[in-house]
């Protein structure tokens, strides 16, 4: 299980010498199985396709901007929030107003930088592509940025069951305008989800941005800039003490190794996987190595885009529900999903908004 409300501290904005960060202990073991022109046509970006490619060339110095309009209300900087999770983030990168991220598409780098202009309910996105061809990269960074910020999505449904709740009624007013985030890919998702598997989030996150900085695409070559995930084709190729290195355990590498080489292997049988349904997609996840209940339905939520998901066997989700509803005792995942079941289909969307609840009451929102 990942832990997503202890240490709270904000962690320092940028990745340490790696000779600061402590190596994991072996008992950390992983979980085992038991409109207008330029603007997008309405409707939900589908899967993105993580590359088999190993290697990757920068595509030249070009520049090009472009419009998005998302569904209203929207806030990118709640979205963003809720996707980045910690200052440490070296992937998703926030500075008050412009959200950065290095977007691999095909074998070529781009980075999108995206700010928002007007307010959430009549506004739009300028982003701003570097290093890319076009119309070709145009069009796909469209289709990525609008699954991750889910600025597609219309949720009136949500907000007419809000307002008719008392209770998740003004949370949700407080935080109108955010949409749910997803990772540009599922790959990535299930990459999170076993990185931060029985540790702070904070941790799980240092560990991933480590991994970024080391094998993702950084076009500036500095520390401040945006990175790329790393794809299944350069996760795969790696070693276990690779990995040990950064401060991972050797069964997380190997987890990590056996994941990546299943997506290189296997992309497009694993693009199915978004057509199936909930129980479907649940068991056929169960079956990769270093999956279990909680990373499961963590990929369902954050790379599937599965609002009806909340992560039961989440501890800080679970203990954030708890908090807010005022309960005397800990909840367990039967008494989580017993909770949530009137916010159904949007579950997970209440999940967003207790993340972001959490992380304003630890002043990372301001």
């Amino acid at each position: 299980m990942q832990v997503e409300s202890r240490d709270f501290l904000p962690p320092p904005r940028a990745v340490p010498p790696r000779s600061s960060v402590r190596r994991l202990s072996g008992r950390a073991r992983l979980e085992r199985r038991p409109g207008r022109r330029g603007e997008p046509r309405v409707g939900e970006a589908g899967p993105v396709s993580p590359s088999k490619t190993a290697s990757f060339r920068p595509a030249g110095r070009q520049s090009r901007e472009f419009w998005l309009k998302p569904l209203a209300p929207f806030r990118l900087d709640l979205t963003v929030w809720a996707l980045r999770r910690r200052p440490a983030n070296l992937i998703d990168c926030w500075d008050g107003q412009t959200y950065r991220r290095v977007l691999v598409l095909g074998d070529r780098a781009v980075e999108a930088a995206v700010t928002q202009h007007g307010p959430p309910d009549s506004s739009r996105l300028r982003v701003r592509l570097s290093g890319a061809r076009f119309p070709v990269a145009e069009k796909a960074a469209k289709a990525v940025l609008e699954r991750v910020l889910g600025s597609r999505l219309d949720l009136s449904p949500f907000y007419r069951l809000a307002g008719a709740d008392a209770k998740l009624g003004p949370l949700a007013e407080r935080f109108r305008g955010l949409k749910p985030p997803r990772f540009p890919s599922l790959f990535e998702a299930l990459a999170n989800a076993i990185a931060c598997q029985q540790m702070s989030l904070s941790l799980g996150i240092l560990l991933l941005s480590r991994l970024a900085e080391r094998f993702g695409l950084n076009r500036q070559k500095t520390v401040e800039a945006a990175h790329s995930f790393p794809p299944p084709g350069k996760l795969a190729r790696l070693e276990p003490e690779v990995f040990r290195e950064m401060g991972f355990s050797r069964q997380k590498g190997r987890a990590l190794i056996a994941l990546a080489r299943e997506f290189r292997d296997h992309s497009e049988e694993w693009e199915r996987i978004e057509r199936l349904d909930n129980d479907t997609a649940f068991q056929r996840l169960l079956e990769l190595r270093g999956v279990g209940r909680w990373s499961a339905e963590y990929a369902l939520l954050r790379g599937s885009g599965r609002l009806d998901v909340y992560p039961g066997d989440d501890v800080g989700a679970r203990n954030n529900l708890t908090r807010w509803l005022g309960l005397r005792k800990p909840l367990d995942y039967k008494g989580v999903r017993r909770l949530t079941a009137k916010w159904q289909p949007y579950a997970g969307l209440v999940y967003f908004h207790l993340l972001l609840d959490r992380l304003e009451k630890a002043g990372l929102l301001n």
